[in-house]
């Protein structure tokens, strides 16, 4: 009986295409703002029509099925993509920080994080892929009776105004493919160049060698020279997304930094903590890039003018070692190539990694040891980077099972699911883990002051961690303050603190600044404005892409 219901073949198929419409126009509006979504709908519509029109021949109507469902699925998943860097991070696909970010990541990594992600996409994943199933459903019926007979057996034909309007809204999706800004969006157009970016950008990291000649030309240019004759050792120690607010050294309820409030205790007025302490970059490259620039040059720039600190120190006198816990390529070309010693003790690229920072130690102290009378060793740890399990030995996790103490409460009251009040629980144990291997430096650092001459040390983080602080997520984070709220210490052999520096609010792009100080470096363009240690200080917020900053808390 249902068959001879007159008209149903018609109510499938437009039934088909208005949950077709739906999806397209959903997933363009998750992926662009209104102004963009309107342009990106236009190249989606032609597809649309394209169902309308009778085919009769069987072959022609599943190359159709073939094309409109590769391309309303390549919109689908390119909404979703959007959607979710927006989300995350806040960045489209092609800002420098998503760029950035994929030309510094292997494939395992990739995958690894997409593992890492998976409580907080899973809901997500399972309805693109609920929603691809549906699409290719509906492209079935929208097309089982496009036929070119009506119901009636007659030839469908369209109205005179039915054709006038067809022939207007495809004049404009002609336009819409025409314009290069317009069609540049299309999810098929737009992955292939974005892959050649990342690829560009890449391999403008892969080889280096002509931009560190240039730095050093630059360095030497800037006729650096010491202080003083006497010997210096100084060490900087980089740790890797570690937020000050998980830290018992900054008021954190947890005990996570125990080894770090006892050497506060040691050395009173010569450990000095910096108390507002801030990166400008939420991204390891990006804020490296700034730090050893001073603040000058991006992740992706020529070295032009600019200065790189390791270069100044090298034409200074310095010998300078890069003992690094990372297997990166842009740290390893834009910074680590520049010293005369480089060790890299991580042979593991990815958060799979389960190479640990006390292994670099050794490295440290025998560089610490070289008899060489000037020394910069720069430490780059991997801290508290995800995963945050693997950060520390098995079986060294202090903080599991705190359901119920004052951070957990805490966190469950501001509504934080219990994943990311587990990751909580995770990176508070890498942060103490942390803790052990940054006190350890300076306390090798003590031990090996040079005879007759001074030792200073920095400690600071590239940028900070989003765990669960502001919204349920753990991980980079450039759209809150907790991406970018860092640890920062120094300390110095020879002469105390004054205390009223550690309430100053400090930058890490100005780091370079405070470092050439602690290394008693001086040369013609110094800008004692910019270094947290120079009665002549003067703080100048940097600009972040966070809403109501207070960068004195």
């Amino acid at each position: 009986m249902s068959a001879s219901i007159p008209g149903r073949p018609a109510l499938l198929r437009w039934g088909a295409l208005s949950l077709l419409a739906l999806a397209c126009a959903g997933a363009v509006l998750a992926g662009h703002d209104s102004r963009r979504a309107a342009q990106v709908g236009l190249l989606v519509l032609p597809v649309l029509l394209w169902l309308l029109w009778p085919i009769e021949r069987l072959v022609w109507r599943r190359v159709r099925w073939v094309t409109a469902f590769i391309v309303i699925s390549a919109f689908l998943v390119d909404g979703a993509v959007r959607a979710f860097l927006q989300n995350q991070y806040q960045a489209a696909p092609d800002s420098s920080l998503v760029l950035a970010a994929a030309a510094n990541t292997t494939a395992r990594e990739s995958i690894e994080y997409l593992v890492s992600q998976v409580p907080a996409m899973a809901m997500a994943v399972a309805a693109l892929i609920g929603m691809l199933a549906l699409s290719g459903v509906a492209i079935t019926l929208a097309t089982r009776a496009t036929g070119v007979t009506g119901a009636s057996g007659n030839r469908a034909v369209l109205s005179r105004r039915a054709r006038i309007a067809l022939l207007v809204v495809l004049a404009v999706c002609a336009l819409a493919h025409l314009s290069k800004p317009w069609r540049r969006h299309h999810p098929l157009l737009f992955w292939p160049a974005w892959t050649q970016q990342v690829a560009d950008l890449r391999a403008n990291w892969a080889d280096q060698q002509v931009q560190r000649e240039q730095l050093m030309r630059n360095a030497r240019a800037a006729s650096p020279a010491m202080a003083t004759s006497s010997p210096s050792t100084v060490v900087l120690v980089l740790g890797e997304s570690v937020n000050r607010d998980n830290m018992s050294l900054y008021g954190y309820a947890r005990p996570t930094t125990p080894e770090l409030i006892a050497l506060r205790d040691e050395e009173r007025a010569r450990l000095l903590t910096l108390r507002h302490a801030w990166s400008t970059q939420a991204t390891t490259v990006a804020s490296l890039s700034g730090l050893f620039s001073f603040g000058e040059r991006d992740e992706d720039d020529p070295a032009g003018r600019t200065q790189h600190l390791i270069a100044l120190a090298k034409s200074a006198g310095y010998k300078v070692w890069w003992v690094s816990n990372h297997d990166d390529v842009a740290v390893d070309q834009q910074h680590a190539r520049l010293a005369d010693v480089v060790e890299m003790i991580n042979r593991q690229p990815g958060r799979s990694s389960g190479s640990l920072d006390e292994d670099l130690l050794d490295e440290v102290e025998q560089a610490l040891a070289d008899p060489a009378p000037r020394k910069l060793v720069v430490v780059h740890l991997l801290g508290a980077h995800p995963h945050y399990r693997l950060r520390m030995p098995p079986g060294e996790h202090p903080f599991d099972d705190q359901d119920g103490d004052a951070v957990d409460v805490a966190m469950a009251r501001d509504g934080r699911a219990a994943w990311v009040r587990e990751f909580r629980q995770d990176y508070d144990s890498a942060i103490h883990y942390h803790d052990r291997i940054v006190a350890r430096t300076l306390r090798l650092t003590r031990s090996h002051l040079p005879a007759g001459g001074r030792g200073a040390w920095m400690f600071l983080s590239d940028h900070g961690q989003e765990v669960g602080h502001s919204l349920d997520h753990a991980g980079h984070s450039p759209g809150t303050a907790s991406g970018y709220r860092i640890p920062a210490l120094l300390w110095r052999s020879e002469s105390s603190f004054e205390a009223s520096t550690a309430s100053r609010p400090f930058r890490a792009d100005w780091a370079g600044w405070t470092l050439a100080e602690l290394m008693q470096l001086r040369w013609p363009d110094m800008r004692d404005e910019c270094n947290v240690l120079h009665p002549a200080y003067a703080w100048e917020a940097p600009t972040l892409p966070v809403k109501d900053v207070r960068f004195e808390q």
